[in-house]
């Protein structure tokens, strides 16, 4: 039997590229509930209100705002039925519809992370990826997990 290999000290934790951490863990209670979004686009009262790719038919600016709509439709989306239980956002991920070659994805999903810290339940992981395109023409589309303390009724 050959001897193991002395496992290498751990590399320091890359720096995020945005309004994120690299990573989270959150200890659970009994009773936690875990949270988790469909995804979610800018849509307001259903309907679509933005739509076209990052970097061809919007500015950074324009599909940060996207991002930032989608974002409050995910808490919104988390929070129906759960208000006010949400006690720490742990990932979201943004897809982008974008033009090739744009290369700005962290910036726009900073729109999403900055309606996260409004709230003040700390920054969740973050994934921001590039796509051809989403459901409806949409810039946009974010998802989200949370941990919700359980409801004082149900124990």
């Amino acid at each position: 039997m050959s001897e193991a290999s002395p496992v290498p000290a751990p590399s320091p934790a890359p720096r995020p590229q945005g309004a994120y951490v690299t990573a989270v863990a959150e200890p659970l209670r009994a009773g936690d509930v875990l949270l988790t979004s469909a995804g979610m686009t800018p849509r307001e009262d259903g309907r679509l209100v933005v739509t076209g790719l990052a970097g061809r038919d919007l500015d950074v600016a324009q599909a940060r705002g996207a991002a930032a709509l989608a974002a409050r439709n995910a808490v919104a989306a988390l929070s129906a039925g759960h208000a006010g239980r949400v006690r720490r956002w742990l990932r979201m991920t943004v897809y982008v519809a974008c033009a090739d070659g744009f290369t700005d994805l962290s910036a726009v999903a900073d729109g999403a992370s900055e309606v996260l810290d409004g709230l003040g339940l700390g920054r969740p992981a973050r994934s921001a990826i590039g796509v051809r395109a989403l459901p409806g023409g949409a810039p946009v589309e974010v998802e989200l997990t949370a941990i919700a303390a359980p409801n004082v009724e149900d124990e």
